[in-house]
């Protein structure tokens, strides 16, 4: 395994934000011959890796810093719902030597993509808690051991696996980020305003506490003041219509929002992407703004 490289080393020497990837598996979902199989996109890491290694390409050839492997659903809870003849382990496995196999010599960094156990717009849960602990232990334990650089916990909205995702990186002593998925009025999905979750997770030192796959219209809602002792970052939505597992159209172009995030580039966010909608056009338009900012 080569070294891990650390985002905050990074961050310190590129001396702006960080440009993480877009869109993965709402990129891929339309080749899939299979859409209803509990592992969404993540399939296709088995029975089609040419794409996913093509679209990691794209995102590094567009100027992202930061790759996310295609494993938001290779979690136990998804794994166990298809009939896979390789072991979960060896799956992440697969799915992350995928990343690092296009990355190659190239200076960026891996995130392990470990999302919610079950659809991350699901508001009642049909898992137990034994369950989701065990989901998370298992995948993040797979991710790391893989060779990924930190764990990204994308699109929580429940504090319980909140909670469980931060103890047990903590406990292993693993880099991760978490991002949250919030409603229209900043809530998580659980009830919990987005400042009193962002007050428990810092708790736990991560790198950074991210927002994602959120419109540009709820997070411009936030009272970004509010973020300056901690270190920050945000990929928003970049569909069109009801924001759902379903087939994803864009629904921002990418001048446009890279424009938008002009807006927040004062509030000194460690990485900047784009979520569901978007592809590694978007990721080019956010380094044409960067280059033109940060270019003294």
């Amino acid at each position: 395994m080569s070294e891990r490289k650390s985002i905050l080393e990074f961050y310190k020497s590129k001396n702006r934000p960080l440009i993480l990837d877009g869109a993965i598996g709402s990129n891929l979902q339309n080749i899939l011959s299979d859409k209803n199989n509990s592992m969404w996109s993540s399939s296709l890491n088995i029975s089609d890796p040419a794409k996913v290694i093509e679209l990691h390409s794209k995102y590094i050839n567009a100027g992202a810093n930061i790759i996310t492997t295609n494993t938001f659903r290779t979690n136990p809870t998804a794994y166990h719902g298809e009939q896979i003849t390789i072991s979960n382990a060896e799956l992440v496995k697969k799915s992350v030597r995928l990343a690092i196999q296009t990355r190659g010599e190239n200076n960026i960094l891996i995130a392990g993509s470990n999302a919610p156990a079950e659809d991350c717009y699901q508001i009642k849960r049909t898992i137990s808690h034994n369950e989701l602990y065990f989901n998370h232990l298992h995948h993040i334990e797979y991710l790391w051991r893989a060779g990924v650089d930190f764990i990204l916990n994308e699109t929580f909205s429940h504090f319980d696996e909140i909670k469980i995702v931060c103890e047990l990186c903590d406990q292993q002593n693993i880099p991760f980020i978490l991002s949250l998925y919030l409603t229209d009025d900043l809530h998580i999905l659980s009830g919990e305003l987005l400042y009193d979750v962002i007050e428990y997770i810092n708790q736990f030192s991560p790198i950074a506490i991210g927002i994602n796959c959120i419109s540009p219209a709820t997070f411009h809602k936030i009272e970004f003041d509010k973020f300056h002792a901690i270190k920050w970052g945000f990929y928003l939505n970049c569909g069109s219509g009801k924001v759902t597992d379903e087939i994803i159209e864009c629904g921002i172009p990418p001048k446009e929002y890279s424009t938008f995030i002009r807006n927040y580039l004062q509030y000194k966010p460690l990485f900047i992407g784009s979520c569901c909608g978007s592809s590694p056009t978007h990721t080019a338009a956010i380094k044409e703004t960067f280059d033109e900012v940060y270019r003294n």
